[in-house]
């Protein structure tokens, strides 16, 4: 195994997936992720190292309160000014660090917390032949972690990037790092940013 990988290297065939690292999770917002700074340069690092590898998810909030199907209509009347009509224009964006590898590297909206719902990502991994995903983002007990359970069920090599992930909750966060390691272990890799650049050959 390379640099404590299970199944050794990371090879051509790997794409990093970035979830969610938008203005709207950074900052001073009601969503904030509180080490959404402390994991930035980390995922900028992954991004730079195959910019042309890199896929950017961004979740897309309702466009007025109350809309959604089922409790998502509760949600964003909870959220009310979380939805695109009280949102400054530029909120769903990505964070400039990360803006501008793109292009090369690519954008997949979302309205809900998977990737893989209604969209067109694994059709793109299939087409390319892609079979491992570099997981990084947020949060990592939310959109992260649906992210990972879609890429587990298509059946990618999954690899976490723990020091690349973050949560508004510390305590959540923690518990999910546990979580892929006891129940996750066969088909979940977790690594630190420095094996994952130590390991993917390009």
């Amino acid at each position: 195994m390379a640099a404590g990988l299970r199944y050794g290297p990371i090879g051509r065939s790997a794409v990093h997936l970035c979830v969610d690292m938008q203005r709207i999770f950074s900052g001073d917002s009601p969503w904030a992720m509180v080490w959404f700074q402390r994991v930035l340069p980390n995922i900028e690092l992954i991004a730079g190292h195959h910019p042309s590898e890199s896929i950017f998810t961004r979740f897309i909030p309702a466009d007025r309160p109350g809309e959604g199907p089922g409790l998502w209509s509760k949600y964003y009347t909870r959220w009310a000014d979380m939805t695109l009509s009280r949102l400054d224009e530029h909120s769903v964006e990505l964070v400039e660090e990360l803006a501008r590898f793109i292009p090369p590297a690519r954008i997949f909206d979302k309205r809900v917390y998977s990737p893989w719902h209604k969209s067109s990502l694994y059709a793109e991994l299939y087409e390319r032949r892609m079979d491992t995903l570099v997981i990084t983002g947020g949060e990592t007990d939310v959109c992260v972690l649906s992210t990972v359970l879609g890429a587990v069920d298509f059946g990618f090599r999954v690899i976490v990037v723990t020091d690349a992930i973050c949560s508004s909750s510390d305590e959540a966060h923690d518990a999910m790092l546990t979580h892929y390691h006891q129940r996750y272990s066969q088909q979940v890799e977790t690594a630190t940013t420095d094996m994952v650049l130590g390991s993917w050959t390009i």
